[in-house]
């Protein structure tokens, strides 16, 4: 029975990241098998850490069950969330990835998470026998670039609680599974404040 279950959940997860996958290339069943060959999984524990600033991110995550988030520490050791990484989302600090340089960012577990992931390496080495790849994590580092530019315009021009409604609407259901002080910690405001705002649209 174990061992039916582990296959079951193997196809699970391999649906999730093919599909995702599909959303901008189409892949052929040699290639999806070279994939799957190179494709390495995780669970991770609620509150365990993935990555921490000034380490090198040697690997690029897809969210197959749970939720990470990514996260900066200030001087003061306040925690700062950049992005939620729920199923279905990539999670990765771009920069110390492309250029195996170490990490300003953090990332952890919010929920007991399972990840596949792929390591720089073996993803340089793909790139080249399946070029298409290349295509993909472009446009997924594209449509990255255009949420986090989006996220810096709204912290600066609009207010708490239409931040909290575009929060909303990019992370359905969220606000159900993860903390008020990490959903606050998100839109720059204080626990409190975000209380005050979920009153007033009740």
């Amino acid at each position: 029975m174990s061992g039916t279950f582990y296959l079951y959940q193997k196809r699970k997860m391999y649906e999730l990241i093919f599909a995702n996958f599909a959303l901008h290339i189409k892949l052929d069943v040699a290639e999806i098998e070279q994939i799957k060959y190179r494709l390495q999984s995780k669970t991770i524990k609620k509150k365990t850490g993935l990555l921490s600033a000034g380490a090198i991110c040697r690997n690029i995550y897809f969210v197959n069950k749970g939720c990470l988030r990514i996260f900066n520490v200030d001087g003061e050791g306040e925690e700062h969330n950049v992005s939620f990484c729920p199923e279905n989302w990539w999670a990765v600090d771009i920069s110390s990835f492309s250029h195996q340089t170490p990490a300003f960012y953090n990332i952890d577990a919010l929920e007991d998470t399972e990840v596949s992931y792929l390591s720089y390496p073996v993803l340089e080495e793909l790139y080249i026998a399946i070029p298409k790849l290349e295509r993909f994590f472009r446009i997924l580092t594209q449509n990255g670039f255009h949420l986090y530019q989006q996220r810096i315009t709204s912290n600066l021009s609009k207010s708490a609680e239409e931040r909290y409604t575009l929060f909303q609407k990019q992370y359905p259901k969220l606000e159900q599974r993860i903390t008020q002080k990490q959903i606050a910690s998100y839109l720059g405001i204080t626990p409190v404040f975000l209380s005050m705002i979920r009153g007033r649209n009740t």
